[in-house]
């Protein structure tokens, strides 16, 4: 239904000067789309209030809402060509207007879990890179025609949108940071099996992939008012850095049905992980953190072991973040395994003491198109010491990439086994009574994998040949006879 018109949009946005990337793309259509999406919503409240003979306050103010600058209608429900803005005069409106108006939010609203203050986040972080004013018109023109009404329009969009941030994450040189597999997300899920009443937590939440699957997991089991009141407010945290990813993750979100996502725009590992109090910890963690980043030293200052790799500070932050008993999930490069260096080791020590390590899932290469790293998924309990390790690896029987990314039948087996921890040819279990005490190591080395065939002494060889050698001798000769 909607799906030509995001087309329509994407290639205007490929002509506009001002765009040069899928990351661009996807901003631009992110701010346009939170902006019809809170039309549609202030629609759908106002409706409400009347049916309920009470006064509605408007989010946006009149003058700054979509129905006057981008879509004013004729009586026949047309733009009014005539009046809406186009050219110079719309780019101004939107540099010089617009955009300042939106950016006040934050400073006129003190609660960071409204919407009101989302607005201001959002449009305080994104720039509007349209330079055309008639590309910008063309674009809203589309945009418009997109409808919010119905659970089964938003869930279109949602896919939709989802597309476009895995086209953006194909396309960036980190396609991991923005994207995460939703096939291994989901597997996560399922083995982690949050709860109703858990609050749910992703520190380097990027576009919220793991938020917003996790509350399509739970929203099936919400069958009272309170459960999804629960779910919309009290369930799903999440904290970003970069300014993008927070604007993607925010209307991920709300297209997923989470009108105001409680996502911070933060560096959360500027935070001294000692302050962090029992308020601050979670049920669970789901999490992708980036990988390959190094941190400065004064915020290496905030964790006990000492790293410059972005991923163990994250690693540290996740396992301080768990309530005892609490689940964790965490995507992590599969050298921290098996790494030497004190940090690694300190940090394998670290998680293996005060958390189960219970299941590991070796990925193969290419789960992450563009990242070029083989990874692992850590899955852990705090509280009780590590006593076995459950391996898994992966092995979809084909190389992955773009035209063939991962899907929820090759991860299927590993959630089924993983219930009992039941060994195969791709599964296994360690001890931590037979891990070397100096290096606790946890190479992925399946003991299970057929050995290679011994090699072949070079003698037996040479006789093979030379006796090979000796019967197509005899079959030429033959056949020279017959001719």
């Amino acid at each position: 239904m909607f799906e030509q018109r995001f087309k329509n949009i994407d290639d205007i946005l490929r002509k506009e000067a001002g765009c040069a990337s899928e990351l661009d793309y996807t901003e631009q259509t992110s701010w346009l789309l939170f902006l019809k999406y809170l039309d549609a919503l202030e629609l759908d409240r106002a409706m409400h209030a009347e049916l309920k003979g009470e006064d509605y306050s408007r989010i946006i103010d009149e003058k700054h809402s979509w129905g006057v600058w981008a879509a004013p209608k004729k009586a026949d429900g047309s733009i009014d060509l005539d009046t809406a803005l186009t050219g110079d005069d719309l780019i101004d409106y939107v540099d010089g207007d617009l955009f300042p108006y939106l950016k006040g939010f934050k400073q006129r609203t003190t609660d960071p879990d409204t919407i009101e203050y989302k607005i201001g986040e959002i449009f305080g972080e994104i720039k509007n890179r349209f330079q055309s004013g008639y590309s910008l018109r063309d674009v809203v023109e589309e945009m418009d025609g997109l409808s919010f009404n119905s659970q089964t329009q938003k869930h279109e969009l949602s896919h939709l949108y989802e597309a476009k941030i895995k086209n953006m994450g194909n396309a960036g040189r980190n396609g991991g940071e923005y994207y995460t597999p939703r096939p291994l997300i989901r597997a996560m899920i399922q083995v982690v099996d949050p709860k109703i009443g858990d609050r749910i937590y992703d520190g380097a939440v990027g576009s919220a992939g793991f938020l917003c699957e996790a509350f399509d997991y739970l929203r099936e089991k919400a069958t009272t008012t309170a459960a999804l009141e629960t779910l919309q407010k009290h369930t799903f945290y999440g904290k970003e850095k970069k300014s993008l990813a927070y604007v993607i993750a925010i209307m991920n979100m709300i297209l997923h049905g989470i009108e105001a996502p409680n996502i911070v725009h933060t560096n959360t590992l500027g935070e001294n992980i000692m302050d962090l109090q029992e308020k601050d910890r979670y049920h669970v963690i789901l999490a992708n953190p980036p990988f390959g980043g190094k941190e400065r030293k004064e915020v290496q200052q905030n964790f006990p072991i000492k790293s410059s790799e972005t991923a163990f500070l994250f690693l540290q932050h996740f396992i301080k973040s768990l309530k005892a008993g609490g689940r964790g999930a965490v995507v992590i490069k599969n050298t921290f395994l098996s790494n030497s260096d004190n940090a690694s080791v300190a940090l394998r020590k670290e998680l293996l003491e005060s958390c189960n390590l219970h299941t590991v899932l070796d990925m193969p290469s290419g789960t992450f198109i563009g990242a070029g790293v083989k990874t692992v998924v850590l899955f852990f309990e705090k509280g009780k010491a590590t006593k076995n390790t459950w391996f898994y690896q992966l092995d979809p029987g084909r190389n992955m990439g773009k035209t063939n990314p991962l899907n929820d039948n090759d991860i299927a087996e590993f959630v089924t086994l993983q219930k009992t921890a039941a060994e195969s040819e791709k599964s296994w279990t360690i001890a931590r009574a037979d891990l070397d005490e100096a290096t606790y190591d946890l190479s992925v080395k399946n003991p299970n994998t057929p050995e290679d065939a011994p090699l072949r002494d070079p003698n037996e060889i040479m006789t093979e040949i030379a006796a090979l050698d000796v019967e197509s001798a005899k079959i030429l000769s033959n056949i020279r006879r017959m001719l």
